[in-house]
């Protein structure tokens, strides 16, 4: 079983996680390869030790191997409580045979320290999985392999600009993000959102003129309002009485310039909210990305693109 850098969970109900934690030649042979296998977190010891679940087996993840940042005091300790029912990427370290049967020694750190040398050396642009693990008011963290968490900023969730994380994302959500750097010396990765989810021609192909679609109010100006019609996809109303910032309305298009990038909406009439975010529709979910031009071609301004061969 080839090492797999992939959120908490991916693994664990996989043919070969479970084939391999059913046996103990198996598991020496992990050991000795430095695989990277899945099990579930039962309970946590008083001091700390995670107890964890193999199916036929049952290891012990010492405090310090629970988590990257323990040992070093970087993280806190909410890092280990929290995987208490969940499932946890783990290597084995060692296994002692014992009169009342193996005692299995396992170390999430070492998981966590394998995913982070390999997306250290992933070039930016790369798309990579990712569960979402938290949010806040700044950002939304994510799991991008073995319970690696990095955060994806909130001006890079989407074009669309948002109050919230929690407008665009619910925890425990599975979606894709994109590397765009990391830092060795800080133990950190960087990561974007908003170019997997297509430029502003791939989104104005969905709408046409006279259509009337929902959407929500994204921003409120003395000139008019800002209502987002997809995550990287805005148009503007005349300025209506009675919007709220995050409230959900129904529009008709009145018309779409690509040579602006704008598209002139009409308020049709308020609409209940949405009882959780919406899911996305990914144009980009694999890969890597060299560059991506937001703008379309008939823009008669400077190009708006990132450049991810260049990114930190």
């Amino acid at each position: 079983m080839s090492n797999l850098y992939l959120p908490e969970g991916r693994l664990l109900h996989t043919p070969e996680n479970q084939r391999i934690c059913a046996a103990l030649p198996l598991l020496r042979a992990a050991m000795e390869q430095g695989t990277i296998l899945e099990g579930q977190a039962v309970w946590c010891t008083p001091e700390h030790d995670l107890s964890v679940s193999l199916g036929a087996f049952q290891g012990t993840i010492p405090r310090e191997e629970a988590a990257l940042g323990i040992r070093e005091g970087t993280a806190k300790e909410i890092a280990i409580l929290s995987r208490v029912g969940k499932p946890v990427a783990f290597t084995v370290t060692d296994i002692a045979q014992t009169a009342g049967g193996p005692i299995l020694r396992l170390s999430r750190r070492r998981a966590q320290v394998l995913a982070l040398e390999h997306l250290l050396t992933t070039p930016p642009g790369t798309v990579l999985p990712a569960i979402v693990t938290h949010l806040e008011g700044f950002g939304a963290f994510v799991d991008v392999g073995c319970g690696l968490v990095s955060m994806i900023p909130i001006e890079h969730c989407s074009v669309s600009r948002i109050a919230h994380p929690a407008c665009r994302f619910a925890v425990g959500q599975e979606i894709f993000a994109v590397l765009t750097g990391g830092d060795r010396e800080r133990q950190r990765l960087t990561l974007s959102h908003k170019e997997l989810l297509g430029t502003w021609g791939e989104n104005a192909q969905r709408f046409s003129p006279g259509m009337t679609v929902p959407g929500y109010v994204r921003g409120i100006k003395s000139y008019g309002s800002f209502i987002e019609l997809a995550p990287n996809f805005t148009g503007l109303t005349d300025r209506t009485e009675g919007l709220q910032e995050g409230g959900r309305v129904s529009v008709c298009i009145k018309g779409i310039y690509p040579e602006k990038m704008k598209v002139k909406l009409a308020i049709i009439e308020t609409l209940p909210p949405s009882p959780q975010p919406e899911p996305f529709s990914y144009f980009i979910t694999r890969g890597r990305l060299e560059q991506w031009t937001y703008s379309p071609p008939e823009y008669l301004r400077e190009p708006i693109l990132r450049d991810f061969t260049s990114s930190p």
